[in-house]
């Protein structure tokens, strides 16, 4: 089987140096690129094709969400390269936005948590089309909506049972068939918890995915 070439980004020489080393160390993964900055991760990931971009999230210009951004527009432009946020902020607001249209092929870690065993499993995951998120990410988001109403509190329990089903990503008719009702029932109900949320004014797709976000930063 051949290797899992990965393009490695952190604008921090030392740090980059120490996670190519543990890649090194990995079987069936090769660095073929180390950037940084976003510009030089962008024309690596262009050049190389890789199977996997590791990134940082805050790197030059701006040093705020440039690796999100560059991790959105890496997934979007190729689908097939899934990408693994590592970083050493735990922040509620960065992990939403990292998985804002959607999670496939997705991971974010905290540099100070993980292992190489943390860092293959994920690597693999994400090729796989899978997801990962760093077990302390979750006890933030749940720390997070301790500390403020959520708009899910208003939802009934039948609506609350249509959003978690479309959390798993079943379509209207697949929602009406588990929970036995019709699909105009379906309809009317999530129309109603777009309404709850504050969705009613964006599209359809997009209304969807922020309604799944917010259900999973419960």
């Amino acid at each position: 089987m051949s290797s899992l070439r990965v393009v490695l980004a952190d604008d921090s020489l030392l740090i980059r140096q120490g996670v190519a080393a543990v890649l090194a160390s990995l079987e069936g993964v090769d660095v073929v690129a180390e950037c940084a900055d976003v510009e030089s991760l962008m024309a690596a990931v262009a050049s190389h094709l890789p199977d996997v971009v590791i990134t940082d999230i805050r790197m030059p210009p701006t040093h705020t969400d440039e690796g999100i951004r560059a991790s959105i527009d890496i997934r979007r432009e190729h689908p097939d390269i899934g990408v693994v946020v590592l970083s050493q902020f735990a922040e509620p607001s960065l992990v939403l936005a990292l998985f804002e249209y959607g999670s496939d092929g997705l991971g974010y870690l905290l540099k100070e948590r993980v292992n190489p065993g943390d860092l293959h499993r994920a690597i693999r995951a994400v090729v796989d089309g899978g997801s990962v998120v760093d077990p302390k990410i979750v006890e933030v988001l749940v720390d997070a909506r301790t500390r403020r109403a959520s708009p899910i509190d208003q939802l009934t329990p039948r609506e609350t049972e249509v959003l978690s089903l479309i959390a798993e990503g079943l379509n209207n008719a697949s929602v009406a068939e588990t929970l036995v009702l019709s699909p105009k029932a379906v309809a009317k109900h999530i129309n109603s918890i777009f309404s709850k949320l504050g969705l009613g004014e964006e599209v359809t797709a997009h209304r969807r995915v922020k309604a799944v976000l917010l259900w999973l930063a419960q």
